[in-house]
């Protein structure tokens, strides 16, 4: 029970990854938002019945009116607000292309969630931590940022900016106690990857120096681990859980 009374936001957890950070944080004693475009009630439902407690919200996270009363809500219902994962990115639904046929829609479309959705959660619940002089806010990055993965320009490039964010908001946020750090998975098995094929894997199994899947699971503990006190004096950090595709 490593965050016994803490009180997290998890944003993108309706399924897959998101939902894996959510349950692992409840586990751990953590009172949790489940934040999604997606029905968001199932994964509330599921720890509610396992004893914890959750709170379900539809929220688009590139919406600012949206993340500003996604933080109300969650500082009014459980009295504060300790974590904050940033979890939600546009990945499932890409269609991996030269750079040249990525459009400007598809661009702008892509970054509003992963690049402005973290600006905005941050600028959301900043407030709530620095009034309480501490907080935690983990960033999902990914480990393509380190690896230049090619036909993916938009979303490697995106994971670029939360690693340049992660460090800059490291900065500003330090004197008011918030610790700002990233996770970078690697190729997951998520259901966007699961849908990707057997191929997606195969690859990703071919480069990774421990010889096996990856599964949500695999990154709970290193979200727990940023989420909790034994992380206290680590900052502006970005950590690589991929199996060893990718050195930093």
């Amino acid at each position: 029970m490593r965050l016994k009374d803490k009180v997290a936001i998890v944003t993108g957890a309706a399924q897959g990854i998101g939902a894996a950070y959510a349950r692992g944080l409840a586990r751990e004693g953590a009172a949790v938002a489940i934040v999604d475009i997606l029905d968001p009630n199932p994964v509330a439902k599921e720890i509610v019945g396992n004893d914890g407690k959750a709170l379900p919200l539809l929220v688009d996270v590139s919406d600012e009116k949206q993340t500003q009363e996604m933080a109300r809500k969650v500082a009014d219902t459980f009295g504060h607000l300790d974590i904050l994962v940033n979890n939600a990115a546009v990945y499932g639904t890409i269609v991996r292309k030269p750079f040249e046929e990525i459009t400007v829609e598809e661009w702008d479309r892509l970054y509003a969630v992963n690049v402005r959705g973290i600006f905005l959660c941050v600028k959301a619940v900043a407030p709530y931590m620095k009034a309480q002089q501490h907080g935690k806010i983990i960033n999902v990055t990914s480990s393509t940022f380190f690896k230049g993965n090619e036909h993916f320009l938009h979303y490697v490039s995106s994971k670029g900016a939360v690693v340049a964010m992660t460090r800059s908001l490291a900065r500003e946020l330090g004197n008011y106690n918030i610790n700002v750090n990233a996770i970078a998975p690697g190729q997951t098995l998520s259901e966007a990857n699961l849908k990707r094929g057997e191929q997606v894997d195969a690859h990703s199994l071919n480069i990774r120096l421990l010889k096996r899947r990856l599964f949500p699971e695999d990154l709970v503990g290193t979200v727990i681990y940023l989420s909790s006190s034994d992380s206290d004096m680590m900052t502006g950090q970005i950590l690589l859980v991929d199996g060893g595709t990718a050195f930093h």
